[in-house]
């Protein structure tokens, strides 16, 4: 098991762009939607997500390398007696990393961001075929409560 001692998690940089993408790349859905050889629409997107302060799109870093990803989404709303949620988006752990504790360790910095921006309840979506992702959310307490569409625009 990987020591997670010597990682750090911060805020995402353009720098850490190329690292990034490669990971959301680097799985059959993913190869499929990304493009790391044009990052030209991702630093766009970086630059909406920094400048909104209810996104955190952040990295985990171990040794200078970007190891880890994950964006926390927070939402306002009205449902739930006006309870303040976030969204757990793209997390995605370095193929050299998997099974060592990033990932829990990784979630457990979510949920905690979630509690001190005084969210209520911390959601996320997996796709269906991800059956080795489900039981690592089931394993940290969420559970498959809901069915999710999309709308390809």
């Amino acid at each position: 098991m990987t020591d997670t001692s010597e990682l750090s998690i911060r805020p995402a940089t353009e720098d850490d762009l190329p690292a990034i993408v490669a990971m959301l790349a680097d799985d059959p859905l993913g190869a499929a939607r990304e493009s790391p050889d044009d990052l030209t629409p991702y630093i766009a997107a970086l630059k909406r997500l920094t400048d909104d302060p209810n996104q955190h799109l952040v990295v985990a870093v171990r040794a200078g390398r970007v190891v880890g990803t994950l964006q926390l989404t927070i939402v306002s709303g009205l449902s739930r007696k006006g309870a303040t949620r976030s969204i757990i988006e793209g997390v995605r752990v370095h193929a050299d990393e998997r099974g060592g504790g990033l990932g829990t360790r990784f979630i457990e910095w979510a949920i905690d961001q979630s509690r001190r921006e005084n969210c209520q309840l911390v959601q996320l979506t997996s796709d269906v075929s991800r059956t080795d992702a489900h039981r690592f959310y089931e394993r940290l307490g969420f559970t498959a409560s809901h069915v999710g569409f999309k709308l390809q625009l």
